[in-house]
């Protein structure tokens, strides 16, 4: 049951996937990028308290000695903050009853003020050898309260959006008793402008990067209905030979059928008949001729792409093969009044692993080639030998029209043919030169096409030569095609 659901929802599931991914990814980037700055943000406040204490620890040192004379440590105060050293306030408090008055300031409008702040007194209380250091979040409510009901000038900055570190440290006379309380105020502006610049930053980034991975979600999308689309073409590729295999079957008895019947009408043994009629059974036996060469071809195809071609590879002697096909050729060479010859200079001629019925084929197919698509002059075959012996080199060179560069470039397309006007009227089905070519291959050979308009044509099979044992001399067809 699951099954025959996941098939019949198959396309909305990956619809639905799809959707998902388009959701989550961006999401996880986005998750992603906020926890970074938020830790990012973690660690420099935790470098900012730091700082500040350090400050608030130096500042300590420097101004407890100055402590009996107020008036020494406000000049102190004062020369810290001329030189400007990143703080904003320096205040130094002494305990009155249940409050603490603030006797230096760099704020001078401060001195004199009582302040009844909790975190003044919790850090009095607290304060051993080491300092507090509270961020403004904790306190600023606090002490705007406190200013408020005060006449201080510090009433705007305290209330603004600034964030700062406040540090309390004590101030002890040379019997080690706590006599002060001294605070400093480091603003986080700039801190907080560069993770305000930083943040702004990786959002854009943030934002880019969704666009992108979204934008690349919608084509991997677009992509899964290629690849069922391409899923579909492979079936009905798959489909469509076996059609072709089963048809070119099915015809094969009806145009035998025919073939054999045109010729005993054409030789008389149906009985009399007169030139007209043989004329047309003639025309006949050519076409059926035709129609067979086509099913054969169709055939062979079937058998390449699903792998059903059958070899009987065996050592032979190319040579009388050769010269046999050649011999039975010159007739339709003849008819043209055209030359076909084949040269060799071998005085031994070397062994090939071969299947000699699909060497015939292959030779009987470029020699008519060459014959048909010449109008004059003739067509040559060679043999030699090439790489030391390694590599039985033939060679099928033709007089006629030849071909482009691009025509050369598709030649062994399937179904490619040259269409021109030298070549109109010139039957075939462009299945042949692929056939060959595959045949080719599959026997570990070698073929290349060289071509010149008008000039003429230049085909070479390569096939690598084995000893009397059987052995290649040459271990791999590709060295072949590399030493060329």
């Amino acid at each position: 049951m699951a099954k025959d659901f996941l098939l019949k929802n198959k396309e909305k599931l990956q619809f639905a996937y799809g959707v998902m991914l388009i959701v989550l990814i961006p999401l996880l980037i986005a998750f992603n990028s906020v926890y970074i700055i938020r830790q990012y943000n973690s660690g420099i406040d935790e470098a900012l308290k730091k700082h500040a204490y350090s400050v608030g620890k130096t500042i300590s040192v420097l101004t407890e000695n100055d402590l009996p004379w107020e008036i020494f440590v406000q000049k102190k105060i004062e020369s810290l903050i001329e030189i400007n050293i990143g703080i904003d306030e320096i205040t130094v408090l002494r305990p009155e009853g249940n409050a603490f008055k603030i006797v230096a300031s760099s704020n001078k409008a401060e001195i004199g003020e009582i302040k009844k702040t909790d975190y003044y007194k919790l850090a009095w209380v607290q304060l051993g050898e080491s300092g507090l250091v509270t961020d403004s979040s904790a306190i600023k409510q606090e002490l705007l309260s406190e200013t408020e009901q005060s006449a201080s000038s510090t009433k705007e900055s305290i209330s603004s959006e600034e964030r700062f570190w406040l540090v309390a440290m004590p101030m002890k006379d040379a019997d080690g008793i706590k006599q002060a309380l001294l605070t400093v105020k480091l603003s986080s502006k700039v801190v907080d402008e560069l993770t305000s610049q930083n943040g702004r930053s990786a959002l854009y980034i943030l934002i880019g990067t969704m666009i992108i991975v979204v934008m690349f979600l919608f084509v991997v999308v677009r992509l899964w209905d290629y690849a069922a689309l391409y899923k579909k073409i492979k079936e009905v590729d798959k489909m469509k030979d076996e059609f072709i295999s089963i048809a070119s079957h099915e015809l094969r008895t009806p145009v035998t059928g025919i073939r054999g019947y045109a010729s005993m009408i054409a030789d008389g043994s149906m009985g009399a008949v007169s030139d007209k009629i043989r004329d047309a059974v003639k025309m006949i036996e050519g076409a059926a001729e035709r129609l067979g060469s086509l099913v054969e071809d169709l055939l062979n195809v079937s058998r390449i792409e699903q792998g059903r071609m059958s070899f009987n590879v065996r050592p032979a002697d190319l040579n009388p093969i050769i010269t046999e096909l050649v011999n039975e050729l010159k007739i339709q060479a003849e008819e043209k009044k055209l030359k076909l010859d084949y040269i060799t200079l071998l005085e031994t001629f070397p062994l090939t692993n071969v299947d000699v019925d699909r060497f015939k084929q292959i030779l009987i197919n470029l020699i008519s080639n060459a014959i048909k698509y010449t109008e004059k002059g003739g067509v040559e075959i060679s043999a030699n030998e090439k790489y030391d012996g390694k590599v039985l080199e033939i060679k099928i060179k033709d007089t006629g029209i030849g071909m482009s560069g691009r025509e050369r470039k598709n030649l062994f397309q399937k179904f490619y043919r040259i269409q021109n006007e030298k070549t109109y009227g010139i039957t075939g089905t462009g299945l042949g030169l692929w056939i060959t070519k595959k045949l080719v291959e599959m026997m570990s050979g070698t073929i290349e096409v060289d071509s010149i308009e008008n000039i003429g044509t230049q085909v070479k099979l390569q096939f690598p030569v084995i000893d009397n044992e059987g052995n290649s001399k040459q271990s791999s067809r590709f060295s072949i095609v590399k030493k060329a």
